[in-house]
């Protein structure tokens, strides 16, 4: 039997950003069309790799490898990142065992609560585009408590897995030479 209903264009695909009725057309369908009508509608809509990435993920856990495939030694860390629709980021980790300062005044640290701060501490903002063939996070990083960051190039992260709940990403090459891989979950 067929019907009159609106069904996804098969002759052209869908590309992300374009609206849903630019891909619509009404013509006769029997239900087998009206099928695969429906499951080209849902991968129009399907979201981009950027807006999955939009939002504040929390820190779950890293590990690390350098080039010989020997593994980096990751402290136990604490963290967030987050991404803007406007194309912004703010990422931070600490270790889980920072000091608090005996002098509970944040410009007086002690040499020793100073150094395990400075080394405890990665946190950059700046701007990212997103590869969507690549699954890659471009990242121009503008302020950073590590300074050789901040106008790097190549700053990017591979997006390795993402859900509504987890991400996963590598840092292909960091600063030291070994590349890290993260998992995120998504802040409630």
């Amino acid at each position: 039997m067929l019907s009159s209903v609106k069904c996804v264009r098969l002759d052209q695909p869908c590309r992300y950003g374009s609206t849903h009725e630019q891909k619509l057309r009404t013509r006769p369908c029997d239900r087998v069309d009206r099928n695969r009508c429906f499951a080209r509608l849902l991968r129009c809509r399907r979201k981009s790799l950027k807006d999955q990435l939009v939002g504040t993920w929390i820190y779950v856990s890293s590990t690390g490898k350098r080039d010989d495939g020997s593994s980096v030694q990751r402290p136990s860390l604490q963290g967030a990142v987050t991404y803007t629709a406007d194309g912004r980021f703010h990422f931070i980790t600490t270790r889980a065992d920072l000091p608090k300062y005996a002098s509970n005044d944040a410009a007086r640290p002690s040499a020793d609560e100073a150094m395990a701060i400075a080394s405890g501490v990665v946190a950059y903002t700046g701007t990212y585009t997103v590869d969507q063939n690549t699954k890659t996070i471009h990242a121009n990083i503008e302020t950073s408590t590590f300074p050789n960051l901040v106008g790097a190039p190549n700053q990017r992260r591979i997006i390795t897995s993402i859900a509504a709940d987890e991400m996963r990403f590598s840092n292909p090459r960091t600063p030291s030479g070994a590349t890290l891989d993260f998992v995120w979950k998504r802040a409630k």
